[in-house]
């Protein structure tokens, strides 16, 4: 089975000798979602871009669909869609009107595009609000629009550039299950990057871990999190104030234990929580403490991110996306 998305030793380094992407080598399967995960700077943006003929690789290959993205530009253009970072909706103009731009600028007739802007219309339950200005559209709403504006021309990928920053909860929770439609029903790619790694691990097939320009790691969510080989057991006692430390640390099977700030607790990392527990209230009930409750915990995507690149996952804030989606429906292609 073709990769859907593929790079080998991409990479774009910019006026300055300034290198945002070094040597990423990546495969995607068709039909499956992506993620790929960085911090500030790391170079997300500037791969998409890459992959989506925005900017042209300093060197290295990548393809879409066996497609070469530098080689034949145009004809990766017309197997993908993109929606951005920030909202590049025209909000002066209706749902529809913002439809029929994009799929002009993606090369469909008017006499091919009103069926089509009809079905993703009502794929997205965007139908009643059709012919309302985009400017009258929650930011739910306008999320669903950007992804019918990306389908209209029915891509077999898409490209999604930290889709849900600035939704609520609901919001985000209900431009997903549009999401899982498009890969469940209509078997689309879908390559995605976002700053909330929850979201990530819940929906992601596999991901990537990208830093520095490098990529760290690559699996599926739940194969990332066992590489740390640990798991997390908090204890809570009846009496908040007793300290837990010097009887939980000479157990075996111990890797670290410390009190959780201002929370009355106390967190022991071990190999398997569940072998563990009971380990625990045995010595607790040896050491005549009562034990208010024990928990259990795996480790997170935040942990394993913290663990291969020393900080904390933080929003994104590469690039002008605005500036990239004029690119993209104009056909400009090349450095920049």
């Amino acid at each position: 089975m073709s990769d859907a998305i593929g790079t080998e030793a991409l990479g774009k380094t910019y006026p300055g000798g300034v290198e945002a992407v070094a040597d990423v080598t990546l495969s995607v399967r068709p039909g499956e979602i992506y993620g790929f995960l960085g911090p500030n700077g790391a170079g997300k943006t500037t791969t998409i871009s890459m992959l989506t003929t925005l900017l042209r690789p300093t060197h290295g290959a990548a393809w879409v669909e066996g497609i070469d993205v530098t080689l034949r530009p145009e004809e990766v253009r017309r197997r993908i869609g993109l929606v951005f970072q920030r909202s590049t909706a025209d909000e002066t103009l209706t749902g529809r009107e913002n439809l029929e731009v994009a799929a002009g600028l993606n090369g469909l007739s008017p006499r091919e595009s009103r069926p089509r802007i009809r079905e993703v219309l009502s794929r997205l339950d965007l139908t009643d609000a059709a012919d309302r200005k985009a400017s009258t559209y929650s930011g739910g709403m306008l999320r669903r629009l950007e992804i019918a504006a990306g389908i209209v021309h029915d891509p077999s990928i898409l490209f999604l550039d930290e889709p849900t920053l600035g939704l609520d909860p609901q919001g985000r929770a209900g431009f997903w299950e549009y999401i899982r439609d498009l890969r469940g029903n209509h078997g689309v790619t879908i390559f995605l990057t976002t700053h909330y790694l929850e979201e990530a691990d819940r929906l992601c097939d596999r991901l990537s871990i990208l830093d520095h320009g490098k990529v760290l790691a690559t699996g599926t969510p739940s194969a990332l999190k066992e590489t740390l080989a640990r798991d997390a057991v908090v204890v809570r006692t009846s009496d908040p104030s007793r300290d837990l430390r010097p009887v939980l640390e000479r157990l075996p099977g111990v890797l670290a234990v410390e009190a959780v700030p201002g929370d009355g607790a106390t967190r022991v990392e071990v190999v398997r929580a569940e072998s563990f527990v009971p380990v625990v209230v045995r010595a607790c009930d040896a050491a005549g403490i009562e034990i208010a409750s024990v928990a259990t915990r795996k480790p997170s995507l935040d942990e394993v991110f913290l663990s291969m690149t020393g900080r904390e996952y933080r929003e994104e804030s590469e690039g002008n996306h605005r500036e990239f989606a004029a690119a993209f429906g104009s056909g400009r292609h090349g450095g920049r």
